[in-house]
């Protein structure tokens, strides 16, 4: 059995966070304070920020929007990417308690172009279907900008539902040390897990993983990502 240390996607995804890291949130960061990305076409990006500038990954190709020109090279090593960039590697930076330490600048990244396209279009939906849910739930009072936030490398939102104000995250994760490849998930802050008890299936909430949905066509597939984030809200909101 593959463990997930030599599984060639995860070891992927974890090359592509470093990218997203150290050298894209880095370079936001640096300029702005912020570090927050979005999935864009074939991959991630920083929003605009700066002078008009833009950092984005698409596939296994990093380029660089700055000043009205654009460069683009393949991803080879984790050095080359921060030089081209602008960024410092030596110099501490964090996004958060459990940012991933600065791999080796001068080793290869194992970035799969076509992995980094999936973790995008998945990203996406997710991006799309939270969209879905804030303006057309209800039971949504309020929710916080969805990000993808380099820390944990999941595109996710803080909801506010029902007239209690139960809150949550929702968000679309690309795999992690407990479940390696992508899941959906809805995590409540606190303690309370209402309603259907088989419905929350994790330690912090429900996860839904795309291996559960590859089978079907996309559109069922997406009606059943939305379905289960929105019957994680009905269930908070006392549905």
């Amino acid at each position: 059995m593959t463990s997930a240390a030599d599984d060639p996607v995860v070891r992927s995804r974890l090359a592509l966070q470093q990218v997203a890291v150290h050298v894209l949130a880095r370079r936001r960061h640096a300029v702005t304070g912020r570090f927050g990305l979005r999935p864009s076409p074939g991959g991630l990006a920083t929003p605009v920020f700066g002078d008009g500038e833009v950092v984005r990954v698409t596939g296994a190709t990093l380029v660089v929007e700055r000043g009205g020109d654009v460069h683009a090279e393949p991803l080879t090593t984790l050095g080359r990417a921060a030089d081209l960039v602008g960024v410092d590697l030596a110099a501490p930076f964090a996004v958060g308690r459990d940012t991933p330490a600065v791999a080796d600048p001068d080793a290869p990244l194992a970035v799969d172009g076509d992995r980094v396209h999936d973790l995008g279009a998945w990203w996406s939906l997710g991006a799309a279907l939270l969209d879905e849910l804030a303006a057309g739930v209800p039971a949504v009072r309020a929710t916080t900008v969805a990000q993808l936030w380099p820390e944990h490398f999941d595109l996710a939102t803080a909801v506010t539902v029902g007239s209690r104000g139960a809150q949550a995250n929702l968000g679309a994760s690309p795999g992690d040390g407990g479940t390696p490849r992508p899941y959906l998930y809805v995590g409540p802050f606190g303690e309370e897990r209402p309603g259907d008890p088989g419905y929350w299936n994790a330690p912090f909430g429900a996860v839904l993983r795309r291996a559960e949905i590859d089978d079907l066509d996309p559109e069922a597939r997406r009606a059943a990502a939305r379905d289960f984030l929105r019957r994680g809200l009905d269930l908070l909101a006392g549905g």
